[in-house]
């Protein structure tokens, strides 16, 4: 058996999130660099009402037809001691909150191959994460920032001092950086997102010609953009600025909708 720098992705969509995956997505690719095999195990159902979602991360999806208990988690096993069996990747990642995945992470690590996990925050049993070489959890559902509404200020007859001046609001971000954000998913996060990936989704949203740079293009606001490495960039990442990213995604949608 020989082994190979090949990094496999393997997804059972039947137990995370979409939000898991793409934060699954993120995190790994900045781990790892490429994400040679990336597969999603799931119904018919999810595969057709996700189909962009898959396009725009280069996913495959692995559509399993076959009612019954357990039968994605049999296909991904199967696939995986597959995949594995004659060319032994260097990384083998399984998203998946089943704590089910145990035999096949250990007989994955038999055969050579570092096998990582990652599972939906709060669904994952903690005796599975001991069968992996590493085993994180995210949140499921994206949390959104909240604002807390300042007391009004209170006035004292007869005060000597008056109340310290009100600081002045956070400016917003630029109508267009805002559209990118929508535009993106992962982006809003403060994930690193593939440029490719981000470009096809501007692209998608008519917000990118299609001979233009995307790279050109986040370089219009380097504070609020990191392009990495700095040569020859191939990821993006949102660098929170004064505003938060969801708080300023909510008032773009609402100035689009006036």
């Amino acid at each position: 058996m020989s082994s190979s720098d090949r990094i496999l992705f393997l997804v059972d969509a039947d137990n995370v999130s979409l939000e898991v995956i793409e934060s699954a997505l993120a995190m790994k690719h900045e781990q790892h660099g490429a994400l040679h095999v990336r597969r999603c195990y799931c119904t018919p159902d999810f595969a057709l009402k996700n189909l962009d979602f898959m396009k725009l991360h280069s996913m495959r999806a692995m559509v399993n037809a076959t009612a019954g208990k357990n039968c994605t988690d049999i296909a991904l096993a199967v696939d995986a001691v597959q995949l594995c069996a004659s060319d032994c990747p260097k990384v083998v990642v399984i998203v998946a909150s089943d704590s089910d995945f145990a035999p096949l992470a250990i007989h994955l690590r038999e055969l050579g191959c570092r096998v990582e996990g990652v599972g939906q925050e709060g669904k994952t049993g903690a005796e599975s994460h001991r069968a992996y070489d590493d085993f994180v959890e995210v949140a499921g559902v994206r949390k959104r920032a909240t604002r807390t509404a300042r007391p009004a200020p209170v006035k004292t007859v007869g005060a000597s001092r008056s109340a310290p001046p009100e600081p002045p609001p956070a400016p917003s971000l630029p109508d267009d950086a805002l559209l990118w954000l929508d535009a993106v998913p992962g982006l809003a996060s403060g994930s690193k997102v593939e440029l490719g990936i981000a470009a096809e989704a501007l692209r998608k949203g008519k917000l990118l010609s299609r001979n233009a740079s995307s790279t050109r293009l986040f370089g219009r606001y380097p504070a609020l953009f990191e392009l990495s490495p700095a040569q020859q960039p191939n990821s993006v990442r949102f660098v929170v600025a004064s505003e938060p990213a969801p708080a300023a995604l909510l008032a773009s949608r609402s100035r689009r909708r006036k």
